[in-house]
């Protein structure tokens, strides 16, 4: 008995880009998982499946895609922390310029 493909191959493929775009948003890959999978109608497990095949297809590549998601979610964490004290150094700075003005 033959069985039937429930989704295209170009489903699949857009169902991959899209939990591939959604992985910075997420704290983690089921997170994203769940999130994509629910907006296309599917279980879970079969996205999870599908990218599971994809990572050991492409050797690791989406390993890595991931791991530089998550680098640059802390780089822009790190640079919304550095701007914050450069604004308090900068206000810092015009408070004792105007110390030394007075007579």
């Amino acid at each position: 008995m033959e069985s039937t493909a429930r989704y295209t191959p170009e489903m699949r493929e857009r169902a991959l880009r899209m939990l591939a775009e959604a992985l910075p948003d997420h704290p983690n890959l089921t997170s994203a998982t769940r999130h994509v999978a629910g907006l296309l109608g599917m279980s879970p497990e079969t996205l999870r499946l599908w990218q599971r095949q994809m990572e050991a297809n492409a050797g690791g590549k989406v390993a890595n895609a991931s791991e530089a998601a998550a680098e640059i979610k802390r780089l822009k964490r790190e640079n919304a922390e550095l701007r914050k004290a450069n604004e308090i150094l900068k206000a810092t700075s015009v408070f004792f310029a105007k110390e030394l003005d007075r007579p």
